[in-house]
């Protein structure tokens, strides 16, 4: 990492939460293709064991209700914390 970045990397962390995210995931979006081939196999591997483990019985299956709640509390809690800021 080069001086300048390592500059910004500290300012960056001594911002507010709400901000350190909204930079997080505006330099995420400005990435083309940042999944490695090592990411993308590892994710097609974990995919692979999962729908395994579907088709054999042995994962436990969540209501896509109880999904959808359990998301909207989580996106509630971020949106309190990041007003909080």
């Amino acid at each position: 990492m080069t001086a300048s970045a390592k500059e910004l990397k500290k300012q960056a962390l001594a911002l507010a939460p709400a901000d350190r995210i909204e930079l997080a995931e505006t330099l995420l979006a400005s990435v083309d293709n940042f999944i490695s081939p090592e990411i993308e196999a590892a994710w097609r591997k974990e995919v692979t064991g999962r729908v395994d483990e579907i088709k054999s019985g042995r994962a436990k299956l969540i209501p896509a209700e109880e999904v959808h709640r359990r998301a909207r509390a989580a996106l509630n809690e971020a949106h309190r914390l990041s007003r909080r800021g």
